[in-house]
């Protein structure tokens, strides 16, 4: 039976990984903790967060991503060997860096640069005017 509720390839990817990694179980400490933030009655009732550190880095994960625990020892059990990982390479992660391309995007845009966008926007508008035919109006 696996021990997080996943198919047990996606289990043995993690155990693999971990395991090239030279993470150990019993080199975590994993607590179960109630969570924080938005879920009411059920958050404040239910230990499904997973805190766990890695001893020998002093890596600490806290995960309430899913509302399973068993997903969240998962999920945390990913982020400490994606961290393992940049610790060891010092290369960023292929998910952190799609993470950050996310915050990146989403990033409010510069009092300069909306000017820049809409004064390009402006004079693409008044180009595609100048084809129109003259004397027709919209849609005519």
């Amino acid at each position: 039976m696996s021990r997080f509720k996943v198919s047990s390839e996606k289990e043995l990817q993690l155990l693999e990984r971990m395991r090239r990694l030279g993470i150990n179980e019993s080199d975590l400490t994993e607590k179960f903790i109630r969570g924080s933030g938005h879920g009411g009655q059920k958050i404040n009732k239910t230990s499904s967060t997973v805190y766990l550190m890695h001893l020998p880095t002093g890596i600490e994960i806290k995960c309430q991503r899913d509302r399973s625990q068993a997903m969240n020892r998962f999920h945390a059990r990913r982020e400490l060997c994606d961290r393992v990982e940049q610790l060891i390479l010092g290369v960023e992660s292929k998910r952190r860096q799609q993470e950050e391309k996310i915050r990146r995007q989403k990033r409010r845009r510069s009092r300069r640069s909306k000017e820049k966008m809409l004064g390009q926007k402006k004079l693409q508008g008044t180009l595609k005017a100048s084809r129109r035919k003259s004397g027709l109006t919209n849609g005519e």
